[in-house]
């Protein structure tokens, strides 16, 4: 897992508009902080199945997210959003002050590349064989031109991007839904559902394979959060600042940004980084 809750949070809002409802960016999503807010348990609406138009399902309905476990999951946010405050953060600005961004750009590129098997599976066992093809040619071109991975001239000079799927959405696309809303000490916003996608991925994920030492594993994980948020520069304050409930505007924009990734693949720009991306 890559990143803490607001780091989700973040990561989640930047790359898909209601990830806005949470950190910064809002588009209009129509996302509300409101639904499920006052003890109200709203049902959790279906997704839509492979072949089915998913364009109305997504219009039609407010937000509603299942969350019975509220009180618990608003107890770790308010861990997560702490140690984001207090560790994350700090440590996040110390390295961007001494590391260049085009160095932390290629540490990003590094990790996705290694991260190759997680999205061409999962093209695959989706039927979207030319993403999976197209996972293939981005890891041959960007390993050996872009020298291991470090740089991505599969996307910067033949326009290949990069298809961030993963087991969550795979399951999604096969009609099975989120269950219950869960936010994760340290891993962040997720479900019942993303939660066993990102276990399953976690046995694809070669970085596994590759650090086998548990604490060495954590330590390089931690290093590539850490590098992420250094890119993000205060998306989760100005998230923060905008909202009316940080907690809900975040499971809200957690759902509806998985929703959209179910429903279509588009506007993915992130690595899943948690029990979710990211990135």
């Amino acid at each position: 897992m890559k990143g803490l809750l607001p780091y989700l949070a973040a990561l989640v809002l930047a790359s898909a508009g209601c990830r806005s409802t949470a950190p910064g960016q809002m588009r209009d999503t129509g996302a509300s902080p409101v639904p499920g807010a006052a003890g109200v348990q709203p049902e959790e609406p279906d997704l839509p199945g492979i072949g089915e138009d998913s364009g109305a399902v997504l219009s039609a309905q407010p937000i509603t997210v299942f969350d019975p476990l509220e009180p618990l999951n608003r107890a770790f946010y308010h861990f997560n959003d702490k140690l984001y405050f207090w560790l994350l953060k700090p440590a996040a600005k110390g390295y961007a002050w001494a590391v260049p961004q085009p160095a932390r750009l290629c540490v990003k590129n590094f990790f996705a590349n290694i991260a190759t098997p997680v999205r061409l599976v999962n093209c695959a066992l989706q039927a979207d064989l030319e993403g999976a093809w197209t996972e293939t040619e981005r890891f041959a071109i960007n390993t050996t031109v872009g020298v291991a991975g470090f740089g991505d001239p599969a996307r910067n000079r033949w326009n290949l991007e990069k298809r961030n799927e993963d087991l969550g959405q795979t399951l999604g696309r096969y009609g099975l839904g989120t269950s219950l809303y869960i936010n994760w000490p340290i891993l962040g916003p997720s479900n019942v559902r993303d939660t066993v996608g990102y276990a399953g991925d976690m046995f694809l994920d070669p970085l596994n394979y590759l650090v086998t030492r548990f604490w060495y594993n954590v330590g390089i994980r931690s290093y590539e959060t850490v590098n992420g948020t250094s890119l993000r520069a205060d998306d989760y304050e100005d998230f923060k600042k905008a909202a009316i409930d940080p907690y809900v505007a975040l499971r809200d924009a957690y759902y509806q940004y998985r929703r959209n990734q179910v429903a279509n693949g588009e506007g993915q720009t992130a690595r899943p980084a948690g029990p979710m991306p990211t990135e």
